[in-house]
């Protein structure tokens, strides 16, 4: 499956938050965003301009491309309860985001990583997909 391997301290400026675990995001030398326009005045963002920045954050935060996300929303969607929170239940089982949760990897991309080089027993079974979805129990 694809993954975004663009530069990361870009996407944390434009963001304006720093979507990558990294201790070299967190302080960035350049507070504006990038491009030709950054450092001038900043106009007010638009409801739908602060929505498409949510989502784009949580997007990267996750490490998940668009239609994946569209898919997992449709899902969260069809799911009895809030929309947002059975979509955030839905990405935090995902079994990358639970090895970074448990602490046996210091990121994202490098649980995604552990993942994809099969160091994880399921029920008995190499599971070498990051998107697989863990159950309770």
């Amino acid at each position: 499956m694809a993954r975004y391997t663009g530069p990361r301290a870009r996407i944390c400026r434009r963001l304006e938050y720093p979507v990558y675990e990294s201790a070299k995001f967190l302080s960035l030398r350049k507070s504006y965003p990038p491009g030709q326009h950054g450092q001038s005045r900043r106009r007010k963002l638009s409801n739908y301009g602060i929505q498409l920045r949510e989502k784009q954050r949580i997007k990267y935060l996750y490490g998940i491309l668009e239609r994946q996300f569209r898919n997992y929303f449709k899902k969260a969607s069809l799911a009895e309860g809030a929309t947002g929170d059975n979509l955030l239940i839905t990405l935090e089982s995902r079994l990358d985001n639970t090895v970074y949760r448990l602490g046996l990897a210091p990121t994202r991309r490098a649980a995604r990583q552990l993942v994809t080089h099969k160091h994880f027993l399921i029920n008995n079974r190499l599971v070498n997909i990051p998107s697989y979805n863990l159950n309770e129990g």
